[in-house]
């Protein structure tokens, strides 16, 4: 496994008259991490031994090809699934089960269609919120992810771009101190995709809460993470861990046209086992 460098230092500025998220941004820790689904003969190993470390306030992406057990992990670390092995921590105690200190947005944005925008995003409030404590929040939210003249359009009114903000919204309405990103611009085109990117950026910027990101999409990954992980298999074993480990440089917004950043592009395709010239 190559290691390079240590976690960046956090140097994401927090925008005046915001705060970070009032679950304080907690350290994710995973150690030795095993799954295995199934018993006895049929038994289909996915990951083994996964050891990885993510600050406070750190952005990691992570990497690697279908069915490598990045979903996998990533529930495991929202307390959606169980390792079979190893243990997974946030700020030093046991993940639990739905742990309410992670929120979660998918791929798909999920929104209940019979609810407007800004229902849906309200939904996320924790259990007990005041309601209009909560009222303010989900407007603050709306506001953030340019949704705020749209709150009452339901999702059937609107694009999937705007559905997946809504989305993003909700689980930020949570105030997580850990934030799961499983594949959650994969399905939008390519100029809202980047656009999203861009969104989630600045709002990292204004509660800078620890994200795990799964992408399949290496440029997305070195836009937006302080490091990038690749979880790969080696020859005919079944079972993934961490084959990469590579700290991204350079503050972000980062420039897409770094030649530094085509170098690292290259290596992490030929990571994930792509001829990087003819992509």
């Amino acid at each position: 496994m190559s290691l390079l460098g240590t976690p960046p230092r956090r140097t994401a500025a927090v925008r005046p008259g915001t705060a970070p998220s009032d679950a304080a941004s907690g350290s994710l820790r995973f150690e030795q991490v095993g799954r295995t689904f199934g018993t006895g003969p049929g038994a289909r190993e996915v990951l083994r031994a996964v050891d990885l470390d993510l600050e406070a306030g750190e952005v990691v992406a992570l990497l690697g090809p279908s069915g490598c057990g990045k979903s996998t992990l990533l529930r495991a670390a929202g307390g959606l699934d169980l390792p079979t092995s190893g243990r997974v921590l946030i700020g030093g105690s046991p993940v639990r089960p739905h742990d309410e200190r992670c929120a979660v947005a998918f791929q798909e944005p999920r929104l209940l269609p019979w609810r407007t925008l800004r229902a849906n995003v309200a939904l996320g409030l924790p259990s007990g919120t005041d309601r209009r404590a909560g009222a303010a929040q989900v407007d603050e939210l709306l506001e953030r992810v340019g949704l705020a003249d749209h709150a009452e359009l339901r999702p059937r009114e609107v694009s999937g771009g705007m559905a997946q903000r809504t989305s993003l919204a909700r689980a930020l309405a949570r105030r997580p101190g850990v934030l799961l990103l499983d594949e959650p611009f994969g399905a939008l085109d390519a100029l809202t995709r980047m656009k999203m990117q861009d969104l989630l950026l600045a709002v990292h910027a204004g509660s800078p809460t620890t994200v795990l990101l799964v992408t399949h999409d290496v440029d997305e990954a070195l836009q937006l993470a302080d490091r990038v992980v690749v979880l790969g298999r080696s020859g005919d074993d079944p079972a993934a861990t961490v084959t990469e480990l590579v700290t991204v440089p350079g503050a972000r917004p980062r420039d897409r046209g770094s030649v530094e950043l085509a170098a690292l592009r290259s290596r992490l395709l030929e990571s994930l086992g792509v001829d990087a010239h003819r992509h």
